[in-house]
């Protein structure tokens, strides 16, 4: 008998010219609210994969991992059902479009952000020395 687990998803912090990525989501849950870019992992994928993939597919943007900030596994973070989201902190490249999963883009300055969705909040305070520190040297 295979054992019932969570959804294994991906979110990523994204830095793109001193400015914190977010998409405007397209779909429920949170239609409309503004979230990290991310998603599920698919079956064969290493979440570094899925991130780079999910940002791609919603930014339009090419990614370069810095490091992992956290793993958010609390049972009510997505009104989905339980997910486990692997967050990872990354520098983009490119020039940021919305494609198939998000309405809009927007680069945010990481003081004045709008509300977010799910616990993105919560995941780009745990990532906020390190934003200060990358954005200290730009």
């Amino acid at each position: 008998m295979r054992p019932k687990t969570p959804l294994l998803t991906v979110d990523g912090v994204i830095i793109l010219n001193g400015k914190i990525v977010l998409i405007r989501r397209k779909n429920e849950p949170y239609r409309g609210s503004f979230a990290l870019p991310g998603g599920f992992v698919e079956i064969g994928e290493t979440t570094e994969e899925a991130v780079k993939r999910e940002v791609m597919e919603e930014t339009g943007l090419l990614i370069e991992i810095l490091k992992l900030v956290g793993v958010y596994s609390e049972p009510s973070r997505d009104p989905r059902g339980h997910t486990v989201s692997v967050a990872y902190l990354a520098v983009g490249k490119g020039e940021p479009r919305a494609d198939t999963d998000a309405a809009e883009v927007g680069c945010f300055d990481p003081g004045n952000l709008p509300e977010l969705a799910f616990d993105h909040q919560r995941i780009i305070n745990d990532a906020g020395d390190d934003i200060d520190g990358i954005l200290s040297k730009m």
